[in-house]
């Protein structure tokens, strides 16, 4: 089971950054890929990292874009700064194509 877990609120402000933690199984050697689903644009990749630990990032983010892993792959993280409106989404975190994280809610707001 993928599990999603904030590492911080829910809820931020112009300029302040999102984080967030996800917890696979272990040992599968699927790409860990961090998704997200926005008003503007529907369903828009933002990064991946492979079980070889490549990481790779969507362009329109990569200048604000962290993705970490540990070693074993069990978790992995996003990290993005200076975050605005247009941040605001529904995140979630998959392993391979076909097990997704339940959504979280990020409202980006002034």
């Amino acid at each position: 089971q993928v599990q999603l877990q904030e590492s911080g609120p829910g809820l931020l402000r112009p300029s302040q950054t999102l984080s967030l933690t996800c917890i696979v199984p272990g040992g599968s050697a699927d790409t860990r890929d961090w998704i997200r689903q926005t008003t503007g644009k529907g369903l828009e990749w933002i990064g991946t990292v492979t079980y070889s630990g490549n990481i790779y990032y969507n362009p329109s983010l990569q200048s604000r874009l962290t993705i970490s892993a540990t070693t074993s792959k069990d978790q992995f993280t996003l990290q993005l700064t200076s975050v605005t409106l247009e941040d605001s989404a529904v995140y979630y975190c998959a392993l391979g194509l076909h097990f997704w994280s339940r959504g979280t809610l990020v409202n980006v707001s002034s």
